[in-house]
């Protein structure tokens, strides 16, 4: 089980935990680059020619050079809440075929209304404590045929190094993830077209549990729960977890699992938002039709 306070997040925390990685974020970031390709190779499936392609939370620039090189003759956009993301970002950038920076919060994006064709967010909902705003705030953005492809961690995301934790004390030292239907609901409530999901399990090993969390530490994937402990953690808390970590070791190594949660839906066209009613999101049936091909 997931604490209610893992999911409320400080915000300045987070974006001051990615603003120090920006320079060593690219050379632990395995996991990453390898669901942000992923997530990628599903736009080959997608027939489109976006005007506007935004990266949301686009951290050092790889996915918005990929995506520039992709959609030539589009204006595209990195978006991020840390000035030193998206100074990695201008070093990819060139004069034949430019990218666009913006910093800013998902949360209250600084674009206009129905103006992104394509919205492309790549291990960064997990960051917005308040998904509905950031969902409602990409269904604003969004051109009402536009595209939105985006990952996320899903709950079973770090569960070796929460359960460690758990073990230790009481705190809350990771933060929360959403199941993938809950976000399938959000989509949903945010009046987003045809939302599809899917997940996938992968599972990163490393020799010791310094490894793992100097990991974490390097990508900015810091505990930014708004409930952690400020001070130092106790070189006794700290053995007490090692050594639960240590119980799951397997041939040889330490496990972390990541929950990779894979999301696509369309603009609104014309459909409003569906509130929920007692735990149920309603549509009505008017509402439902298939996409034109």
């Amino acid at each position: 089980m997931q604490p209610p306070d893992a999911f409320v997040l400080d915000r300045r925390a987070v974006r001051a935990a990615f603003d120090r990685a920006s320079a060593t974020y690219d050379a632990a970031a395995v996991l990453q680059t390898r669901v942000r390709d992923e997530l990628l190779s599903r736009l080959e499936l997608l027939r489109i020619a976006p005007q506007v392609v935004v990266d949301l939370g686009c951290g050092t620039g790889q996915g918005t050079r990929a995506l520039k090189d992709r959609y030539r003759s589009a204006m595209v956009i990195g978006l991020d809440p840390a000035p030193g993301m998206l100074r990695e970002t201008r070093r990819r950038s060139g004069w034949l075929r430019p990218l666009h920076r913006v910093c800013g919060d998902a949360c209250q994006l600084p674009l206009r209304d129905g103006t992104v064709s394509l919205m492309f967010s790549n291990l960064m909902l997990q960051w917005c404590d308040d998904l509905d705003a950031a969902l409602a705030e990409i269904r604003r953005v969004l051109a009402p045929e536009g595209f939105l492809a985006f990952s996320t961690f899903g709950p079973d995301t770090l569960r070796e190094l929460r359960s460690a934790w758990a073990a230790a004390d009481g705190g809350t030292h990771v933060s929360g993830f959403r199941d993938m239907h809950d976000i399938g609901d959000a989509l949903t409530r945010a009046g987003l077209s045809e939302p599809v999901m899917d997940v996938e399990r992968l599972t990163m090993v490393y020799p010791d549990v310094a490894a793992i969390t100097r990991d974490l530490k390097v990508i900015g994937a810091h505990n930014a729960t708004a409930a952690r402990a400020r001070g130092l953690t106790g070189k006794g808390r700290w053995r007490a977890m090692t050594d639960a970590y240590e119980r799951q070791r397997q041939a040889g190594l330490l496990p972390a699992t990541y929950e990779v949660v894979y999301g696509a839906a369309w603009g609104t066209r014309g459909r409003p938002a569906a509130p929920a009613r007692d735990g149920e999101v309603r549509i009505p049936v008017h509402a439902i039709r298939r996409r034109k091909p």
